[in-house]
């Protein structure tokens, strides 16, 4: 009769677990309920629970029946039980869990080394058995029983307290992977609902500042996003410094929340590259979960944002760059109708105007037609610093801006020049500058870009006074009588060029250049000085001069430039008529 009774109470114990795991209750409930459990069947004194702490270096007392919260507090901040790596040292506990085997001590005061000797006294408890949680995954804690009397553990009761550990494992097992589920329903639920609030931020037009001080709503600290420039683009909370100083727009780390430099970062990734950063400056430590999913929603928001702003942006010079062919291709910019539109993307066609072409020259690294794009916006990002604002846009494979006159400064060209060399991609850049003109856009632009092709792509601004009797020549505009000129006096040269294959025409030009000492063209050419003489022998039949006689030497001169700039005329030519 009085095993039947054992039996059914402990039937209604087990019961009585599984009913609390079935019914959702926390991991905290259910371990206190496994150890005044087992204290109830096996007539214990006090029982405890012990869990490895996050590090795995300690067993912590997760669940208690009996035992003080005093004690309880005082073993897991002062005196946690050390998991020692051999599992056969240690206190029982250790021992229990490394060995997968109970471990117990009948006299607490007789062990040797037994530095919980003073808790247990606090808590009075002279001897104590502590078994494995053990599970198919391994062993997951201890179940210890503690008596207050000198005891020796027979083997019944060290199966009893087994058995009833068996049982206890799975519950606990189970109550863990309920409370993780609820966990990460709670988190997903509340991961929605930020997202949601940060989208609801953008839809509604809030913007950056929008997000920002949502963000910092949700986070309780400063908030500053920065673009890749070094730029804030929007700060919330209290005033804080962006660490960061601009980067490389390249693409994206492994990990998009992270710690930099004592600071946690979010990258933005947009079009596989990271245009802006979110800072939380001075955070004071790890972010939560739920923080770190707030940032990482926040870095999607702004990167639709971000989008958005692009895509209203290349709208917009879309439309900046078809008036700008209009006006380049000969459109009259007195134009009513040209004049609206103008105005309406705040330009003013009734000024006088210089054209600026830029010329870029890329590093060689990525693509050149990502590189130029990245000028132009460079280009753009300073005409909005100006008014009245420039007309900037990419022009076939230039960077061109009708500037105007009353906004030209001396320094304008070197401005541009310093924008469009200081984008991502772009080694160096060249500017050439026309005279100003009220309506004759398009052929200010053909004299800028004629004196680009005359003083070629070496960097620095190009202007036509700058360029001596070339820029004279440039300015009249029709490149035949040029190229007859240049015909007369150079044709024949540049024929036999043409089909042997030989280098009469850069000899002679680089014979001027060395004020006809022919030992410095020789190392000017890395040719021997026979060859140079020999050369120029060849130079002085052909074309009927004596480079000896200065009046000789000046036609020379000046057919060069003169052919230098029936070339550059005529590809401007060819190229508005492609």
């Amino acid at each position: 009769m009085e095993d039947e009774h054992e039996l059914r109470a402990w039937l209604a114990a087990i019961g009585t677990l599984t009913s609390a795991v079935n019914a959702g209750r926390g991991l905290r409930e259910v371990l206190d309920l496994v150890a005044a459990t087992a204290r109830e069947l096996l007539g214990l004194d006090f029982c405890g629970v012990l869990v490895p702490d996050a590090a795995e270096r300690n067993l912590v007392i997760a669940g208690w029946s009996g035992l003080s919260a005093t004690y309880v507090a005082r073993v897991n901040s002062d005196h946690p039980v050390r998991l020692e790596d051999d599992e056969h040292r240690g206190a029982p506990s250790s021992r229990a869990y490394r060995s997968g085997r109970p471990a117990a001590v009948s006299d607490i005061s007789r062990e040797p080394g037994f530095i919980w000797g003073g808790v247990a006294h606090d808590q009075d408890y002279r001897s104590m058995l502590s078994v494995p949680l053990v599970t198919a995954s391994g062993v997951i804690g201890t179940l210890n029983s503690y008596r207050s009397a000198v005891h020796e553990f027979d083997t019944e009761e060290t199966g009893r307290l087994q058995l009833l550990a068996e049982h206890a494992a799975i519950a606990i097992t189970s109550a863990r992977l309920v409370e993780d589920l609820r966990e990460q329903h709670e988190l997903v639920t509340r991961s929605e609902r930020i997202h949601e609030r940060l989208l609801r931020v953008a839809v509604r037009a809030g913007g950056m500042p929008g997000i920002a001080a949502a963000l910092h709503d949700l986070l309780d600290t400063a908030v500053v996003l920065q673009d890749a420039r070094g730029e804030v683009l929007a700060a919330a909370g209290p005033p804080a410094e962006p660490p960061g100083s601009g980067w490389p727009a390249t693409a994206p780390g492994p990990e998009l929340v992270r710690e930099q430099d004592g600071h946690v970062v979010a990258d933005v990734v947009l079009s596989g590259e990271v245009p802006a950063r979110v800072w939380l400056p001075g955070h004071p430590g790890p972010l939560s979960t739920v923080d770190r999913r707030a940032l990482e929603h926040a870095s999607v928001v702004l990167s639709l944002e971000l989008l958005r702003r692009r895509t209203a942006l290349e709208v917009e010079q879309n439309l900046r760059g078809e008036l700008l062919a209009e006006l380049l291709g000969g459109a009259d910019p007195r134009a009513d109708a040209l004049r609206d539109r103008a105005r309406l993307l705040g330009h003013d066609l009734t000024r006088a105007h210089r054209a600026l072409v830029g010329w870029i020259e890329t590093t060689g690294r990525g693509s050149a037609a990502l590189a130029r794009r990245r000028a132009t916006d460079e280009a753009n990002r300073l005409a909005s610093t100006i008014t009245p604002r420039p007309l900037v846009a990419q022009h076939r494979d230039a960077v061109v801006a009708l500037w105007p006159e009353s906004a030209t400064e001396p320094r304008a060209a070197e401005a541009l020049r310093r924008a469009l060399a200081a984008a991502v991609g772009v080694a160096s850049a060249t500017v050439a500058v026309s005279e100003p003109t009220d309506h004759e856009f398009a052929e200010a632009y053909r004299t800028a870009r004629g004196a680009l092709a005359v003083a070629g792509y070496g960097g620095g601004v190009v202007t036509l006074d700058g360029l001596g009797v070339a820029g004279l020549l440039l300015r009249l505009g029709d490149p035949e009588p040029l190229r007859g000129y240049a015909e007369r006096t150079l044709g024949p040269l540049l024929r036999h060029d043409e089909q042997h294959g030989t280098a009469l025409v850069e000899t002679l030009r680089a014979h001027l250049a060395n004020r006809l000492d022919r030992s410095a063209t020789a190392r000017a050419l890395v040719l021997h000085p026979n060859t140079i003489s020999q050369r120029l022998r060849r130079v002085e039949t052909l074309t009927g001069l004596d480079l000896r006689d200065p009046a000789a030497a000046i036609e020379a001169r000046s057919a060069l430039t003169v052919l230098d700039v029936a070339h550059g005329l005529s590809r401007q030519d060819s190229a508005r008529r492609s």
